[in-house]
């Protein structure tokens, strides 16, 4: 595996870029090394300056759900591109994805698009305090949703009542309404609820910045019933997971329904689109038919718009989701059967296009049982597989994923990987 050319641009890229990276999992601080520096990608496959290919589990942390390139949707990216990039003026093409993602996700009226998760994520904060007149938030630890300051909150020692600040310039007073609860744990949440102000909870269906983890069945169905007892928002935060488990969002596969959700990632088709919706009671508090303020100057960027129509017609056309769920399932028993070949503990956690597995013996239901994972072991194994030709998220806390490109013999060499990577794993630590 050469890396030459990634060493190079690493070395060149810090004299001007924080850390040579423009987000920081990119700088591989987690599994050691140097980052990988991609030159192109097509269909499965992802390529670095170096030459080496790999089979992609990145997909741009989901995005790609269709694989690089495809076809259809670059040929619709060309077509509109001739027309211009940006207009600063409302297209046909808004309402359209209006249309059809309002379509996919029952109770939701009216979406107001935006650049990025972590924008549609704290507007949903902000229309969640405008509609309800409370200012508290209450959040999941683990759960990341972008880095806006009051959702920034590392939960510490106090995990079920205190809100420390999880970065540097995030002063105490942006996340003083920022409470912190266990996931699958709704006790947590009722201390909470139970001293009032709460304003929403806001949680990942499927959480995937701990790794994936689901929510116990009895777990969602009381957050539900909880917060509409109390006259709490449920912010339902489907970046990641719309349109990766099912055609629409995660909430549905789960058996409830939120006031308010968050999209990003696989709506935008690799574009930057984020997007929030709700019933029409609480859109019509935004701008401009209500006093809840949030504009931006490139949302709903027409040439966006257009690659994730695209993308959405091939998802609803090709409906890949049986496929996804048979491909998880075998990639979960390859790793569990070379693990215990190798007498290396290992847990699977999979949701429908999401996988990824954790390095301990206990089974990872939240962020604390996910901190039980063997980092070390997960360092091996990912360069290991790297070394085999499959580009892996450079985190233990990172979900893969799967794409509609993907072949069968990609996945079988996938399975030569987890093989080989496994013994490595251990022969380095099982002695």
């Amino acid at each position: 595996m050469k890396l030459e050319k990634s060493i190079e641009l690493y070395t060149r890229g810090k004299r001007h870029l924080v850390g040579a990276v423009n987000s920081p999992v990119r700088a591989f601080k987690s599994v050691g090394g140097v980052p990988i520096f991609i030159e192109r990608a097509k269909g499965s496959k992802i390529y670095d300056v170096d030459g080496n290919e790999y089979i992609d589990f990145v997909l741009s942390y989901g995005p790609m759900i269709l694989g690089h390139r495809n076809g259809v949707v670059e040929k619709t990216i060309k077509k509109y591109m001739k027309n211009g990039y940006t207009f600063g003026a409302s297209t046909k093409g808004e309402i359209i994805m209006a249309e059809m993602v309002c379509d996919a996700f029952p109770g939701m009226d009216k979406v107001r698009f935006v650049n990025s998760g972590t924008e549609a994520v704290l507007s949903a904060i902000r229309l969640a305090r405008a509609y309800t007149g409370k200012n508290k938030i209450i959040k999941f630890a683990g759960c990341y949703h972008g880095h806006s300051d009051a959702l920034l909150v590392a939960a510490g020692s106090g995990l079920a009542t205190l809100s420390i600040p999880g970065s540097k310039g995030v002063p105490d007073e942006a996340v003083k309404n920022t409470l912190i609860a266990e996931f699958n744990n709704i006790k947590s949440v009722e201390n909470h609820i139970r001293k009032g102000g709460i304003a929403a909870v806001i949680i990942e269906p499927i959480a995937g910045n701990m790794g994936v983890i689901q929510p116990d069945k009895k777990f969602i169905k009381e957050l539900r019933e909880l917060t509409k007892d109390n006259d709490v928002l449920l912010i339902a935060d489907e970046v990641m997971t719309g349109f990766r488990s099912q055609y629409g969002g995660a909430q549905e596969l789960l058996g409830f329904e939120a006031d308010i959700t968050c999209l990003g990632k696989v709506v935008g088709g690799g574009f930057p689109v984020g997007a929030y919706g709700a019933r029409n009671e609480i859109m019509e508090m935004v701008s401009p038919l209500g006093d809840m303020y949030q504009a931006g100057t490139l949302s709903g960027n027409p040439i966006a718009m257009a690659c994730g129509i695209a993308t959405l017609k091939e998802l609803k056309k090709q409906n890949p989701y049986k496929d996804f769920e048979k491909t998880a399932a075998f990639l979960e028993r390859e790793m569990k059967s070379a693990a215990k070949k190798n007498g290396i503990d290992l847990q699977v956690n999979r949701f429908g296009s999401m996988i990824n597995p954790f390095f301990t013996k206990t089974r990872v239901v939240d962020f604390k049982t996910a901190q039980t994972s063997d980092t070390k072991k997960f360092k091996t194994f990912f360069w290991k597989m790297m070394e085999n030709g499959v580009f892996l998220p450079p985190s233990q806390f990172e979900s893969w994923f799967l794409g509609t490109a993907m072949t069968k013999r990609d996945i079988y060499k996938v399975r030569s990987a987890i093989q080989i990577a496994m013994k490595a794993v251990a022969d380095k630590f099982n002695k």
